[in-house]
């Protein structure tokens, strides 16, 4: 089934879409990271501008961190202070990278920019993670224990404006969690992505968390970035799409939730390996685009106007052209609205689950 996308004025199959961000979701609820590294190169494959997948994507990911984030509210797994700390960085970082993202858009490199940035970002990434998971899991066959320190101590760690993390109980320099959500923040701008594939060992390994709060803070973050990412694209480029939206985030969040229940089932040295192996998959295949893929064929789908829109399109087109402020604010208020009830109805469903045990007990 076909469907126009009157923002990036691209036909889509909408069957497809939704059967590839519920396997991303999927995936993301058993890796624990936001699946922007793995949907944002999908809908470029599929024919969709980067420009125009990389804000749409972000907008879907605030959808799953927020309900990813409430549940681990729920659970009492998040360290609010060093999360509003990392967001302070993510602030400054996202107005970099929009920067970033409009000069080489003006110049006409933006999509070239976006394919490197994953080709080299995921490449590093995955080789580092594949280095480490098979290590650990070569160690736990030979049952081989490494004594390690309770945290390693960096150049960062020394910087002046130490603070006091309760929840973490750790006390460290407040530019440690500043600087890495700076950088984090650019790399959302530009890559269209939460970040939390960089950020979720950056907390374990240079800011010295506990792993059990890493995945509640990494997602409301997460929450803070994307949403600073979609209404300044919003506002800047008029690049926000409600439908592509839509179709994105009900998918992504169906395909979370049966992710996260897999992944409780697989041991943590098997899900780094995993991850590593589909982030270098993914930087592959958008090295091929990039270099070698034939250019007149590169997008499966071409962008063109279409002047006979049914209303809801053209209600979308004209809101986002002369009013970009609110489209942006609607756009995340759909994506946080969509996000919670996901998370209240797992709940419900949690609940009624251990209610039912009760009485059978």
């Amino acid at each position: 089934m076909e469907v126009y996308l009157p923002i990036a004025q691209v036909s889509i199959n909408i069957f497809v879409i939704f059967f590839l961000s519920a396997i991303v979701g999927l995936l993301s609820g058993l890796f624990g990271v936001g699946g922007g590294f793995l949907m944002t190169p999908f809908l470029i494959f599929m024919g969709i501008p980067p420009a125009y997948a990389v804000p749409n994507e972000a907008n879907n990911i605030l959808a799953t961190s927020v309900s990813g984030s409430l549940t681990h509210w729920f659970k009492n797994t998040l360290d609010y202070k060093m999360g509003f700390m990392i967001v302070i960085g993510g602030v400054i970082g996202t107005l970099a990278g929009i920067l970033i993202f409009t000069y080489f858009k003006e110049i006409g490199k933006i999509n070239l920019v976006i394919s490197l940035a994953y080709m080299y970002v995921l490449a590093i990434i995955g080789t580092l993670m594949l280095i480490e998971g098979v290590g650990e899991i070569e160690r736990s066959r030979k049952k081989i224990i490494v004594k390690k320190k309770l945290h390693q101590h960096y150049w960062i760690h020394g910087l002046p404006l130490r603070m006091r993390f309760k929840k973490s109980k750790l006390y460290e320099s407040a530019f440690t969690p500043i600087i890495l959500g700076f950088i984090v923040g650019i790399i959302a701008a530009i890559m269209g992505v939460g970040g939390a594939f960089l950020l979720v060992p950056a907390m374990i390994y240079i800011i010295g968390m506990p792993t059990k709060l890493v995945p509640g803070t990494s997602l409301f973050v997460t929450i803070f970035i994307t949403a600073i990412v979609t209404v300044l694209h919003a506002l800047n480029y008029q690049s926000i799409d409600l439908v592509l939206v839509m179709i994105l985030i009900l998918g992504s969040i169906l395909g979370v939730q049966i992710g996260q229940k897999i992944g409780q089932r697989l041991e943590s040295s098997q899900l780094k390996t995993l991850l590593a192996i589909l982030l270098l998959a993914v930087g592959i295949a958008m090295a091929y685009d990039t270099f070698f893929k034939n250019s007149e064929t590169k997008f499966s789908g071409t962008q063109f106007i279409k002047t006979d829109l049914n209303g809801f399109s053209n209600f979308i087109l004209n809101l986002s052209n002369d009013f970009p402020i609110v489209y942006g604010g609607f756009s995340i208020i759909l994506a946080i609205t969509l996000g919670v009830m996901a998370a209240f109805l797992r709940k419900l469903l949690s609940d009624y689950k251990k209610k039912k045990l009760e009485v059978k007990q």
